[in-house]
């Protein structure tokens, strides 16, 4: 089987061609003890003049061993490499991009007898087996008139060409005088000791601290990009009061030296297999002539795709900001420190709606009053109420940015998606919405949709009018605990006895469980309604009910007499229950309001015109 290796590249590498396309054979493949981190892999390699032992597999190729395409024998092109220094001066070249050309089992042995590079020999070599010109190939050798069985190859020599911008060599005068090689974000790993990148900062946290066994601490982490990548960075204690102050959002700066790592996917979404921490010789110097370097990158999921999305991944996202939430307090357990919270609901041209929760300064500096693009970067997917998204520390949020995806959104909005009934695809209770609501139906249309029918819940927003409210059993005297509203037994010696607490109480509080009959104007749905919702309705609270009943019967029934063909904003849980082998969907009210009478004529006259349509 004749194969054509690029003879003289080994030694040219190692020269400092850095922009070679060379195809080589792999003699052997050697696993490398990594820890708890990817498997690495050192590769020998042989261009048919020379074999060399110092190559090592990027870890985004690992896959190509694991699928044994890439084996001893098989010859294979590399498209792309970096040739890093180690401390002790040996070189290492990481393999960052290749194809394999012929298979093992198709090349069967060795080509040629190459003979292991020496780097001291390394000119002497190539002078000698490469000529100045261009690159040539030797013609097949001819033996009894048939085309010989040896291998035939391709001579690599002379200089190449500089990276450009875009790729990534240029270089960064230190203040001694010295140059360092910058190089590009894709290229880091952990065999470099030194290296300078430039690059944009697209995200910066903001400071924080730990305190646990072995001590306190501080910390903040950035997210840096270029044209080859992106990667994030950290810095502890003395580097957080050395760099925080320096270091500004989307402004280009030069990095130099850090400790990488492999980076832990469960706090960033940063798309690297490494990530760099700060320490006392790195570096970092404003870059002036940057402009050619890119904002955020983003990888969009529309919001539809989020229902198929594996819980706690990390995920881009935009959406039109179609309503959200008054701001409240919540105390994080583990640190006893009250934080902001903000619900916002985003829509894109799915017609797919999804919350998502702000927290901290980003919740309080969040303004939706007119409806903006918002993208996030690196939000992490919850399963809780369906779908929905928590923007993290290391995530970026980007109001309204300067974008396609932006653009096409904003137009798509304002022509018809405002007008649109969106589904929600999140079902999470919070404060009250400002801007609307979400996946309006009719109890004819939920009723027709097999609504809940499924394996899981469903949820949907309806406005009815409450025509029959049944009192009797509709209220009980439970636990006075805080956390407990299980139903007590009167001892009647003047205590309330709780199973659950296990305990015996002077006194009870009363709870309510009603069933309300509501309409629209084609159906008709019996609810269930629990003590906040039954309270709206009935527009008294349940101790106040409680008391009534006891002392003035005809006003009792007078307050549910009053709440008959009152119309609200109801929004249903419904499911499919089986009890006593008979099964039945039971509805239950989630939240109740008053009608936006405002949004419900706009809907009303977007169905108007839905139907206009379909008439023709």
């Amino acid at each position: 089987m004749s194969a054509r290796l690029s003879e003289g590249a080994i030694a040219a590498i190692m020269q400092g061609e850095n922009n070679l396309k060379p195809v080589l054979q792999v003699i052997n493949i050697r696993a490398i003890a990594t820890g708890n981190g990817p498997p690495r892999y050192r590769v020998l390699m042989s261009d048919g003049v020379n074999t060399l032992s110092s190559f090592m597999l990027a870890t985004q190729l690992n896959s190509l061993i694991e699928e044994e395409r890439l084996s001893a024998h098989c010859i294979c092109q590399v498209n792309r490499y970096i040739v890093n220094s180690l401390k002790d001066g040996r070189r290492v070249i990481i393999l960052m991009d290749l194809d394999v050309l012929k298979t093992a089992d198709v090349v069967g042995a060795n080509i040629g007898n190459p003979i292991p590079y020496n780097e001291g020999q390394g000119h002497q070599q190539q002078r000698s087996s490469v000529p100045a010109a261009s690159p040539t190939h030797s013609k097949p050798q001819q033996q009894n008139g048939n085309s010989a069985v040896g291998p035939t190859s391709t001579k690599y020599h002379g200089p190449s060409k500089q990276f450009g911008k875009a790729g990534g060599t240029s270089f960064l005068s230190t203040p001694g005088g010295s140059q360092s090689k910058v190089v590009p974000i894709a290229s880091l790993n952990p065999y470099q000791s030194k290296w300078t990148i430039c690059a944009r900062v697209t995200q910066k946290g903001q400071v924080r601290t730990w305190s646990n066994s072995r001590g306190e601490g501080k910390l903040f982490s950035i997210e840096l990009v270029d044209e080859s990548g992106e990667i994030r960075a950290t810095a502890f204690n003395d580097q957080v009061d050395k760099f925080f102050p320096l270091i500004e959002l989307n402004k280009v700066y030069y990095f130099t030296k850090g400790h990488l790592k492999t980076a832990n996917k469960q706090y960033t979404a940063v798309k690297n297999d490494y990530e760099i921490t700060f320490h006392n010789e790195t570096s970092v110097v404003p870059c002036e002539d940057a402009e050619h370097l890119p904002s955020v990158q983003f990888e969009f999921v529309p919001i539809s795709g989020l229902e198929n999305t594996s819980k706690d991944s990390i995920v881009d996202i935009i959406g039109v900001c179609k309503s959200y939430e008054d701001i409240t307090k919540i105390t994080v357990k583990s640190t006893n420190r009250e934080v902001s919270k903000r619900n916002v609901h985003l829509m894109d041209t799915s017609g797919k709606m999804v919350t998502a929760t702000l927290w901290g300064d980003e919740a309080e500096r969040f303004d939706g009053s007119r409806q903006p693009v918002v993208a996030i970067k690196g939000a992490r997917v919850s399963d809780f109420g369906g779908r929905s998204l928590s923007v993290l520390a290391s995530s970026t949020v980007v109001v309204n940015p300067d974008s396609p995806e932006a653009f096409k959104l904003r137009g798509w909005f304002d022509s018809e998606g405002q007008l649109l009934e969106c589904t929600s695809i999140s079902d999470l209770r919070g404060g009250p919405t400002i801007g609307g609501n979400t996946n309006w139906k009719t109890l004819y249309e939920a009723k027709s949709e097999n609504l809940g029918q499924g394996d899981k819940a469903d949820y949907f927003s309806c406005v009815g009018t409450v025509v029959f409210l049944r009192k009797e059993n509709c209220m009980y005297q439970a636990c006075p605990s805080q956390d407990c509203n299980k139903k007590v037994i009167d001892q009647q010696n003047g205590l309330y006895r709780c199973e659950k607490c296990d305990r015996e109480f002077p006194n009870f509080k009363y709870r309510m469980i009603l069933s309300v009959n509501i309409a629209d104007c084609q159906e008709n749905q019996w609810v269930t309604c629990f003590q906040e919702s039954a309270e709206v309705i009935l527009g008294q609270n349940a101790a106040f009910l409680g008391e009534l009943k006891e002392k003035n019967e005809q006003a009792f029934e007078e307050v549910f007499q009053n709440a008959n063909f009152s119309s609200y904003e109801f929004r249903i849980r419904v499911k499919l229950e089986t009890y006593n082998d008979e099964s039945r969907i039971k509805a239950t009210i989630m939240d109740v309001k008053p009608v936006n009478h405002k949004e419900y004529s706009k809907r009303l006259i977007m169905n108007i015109r839905k139907n206009a349509v379909q008439l023709g």
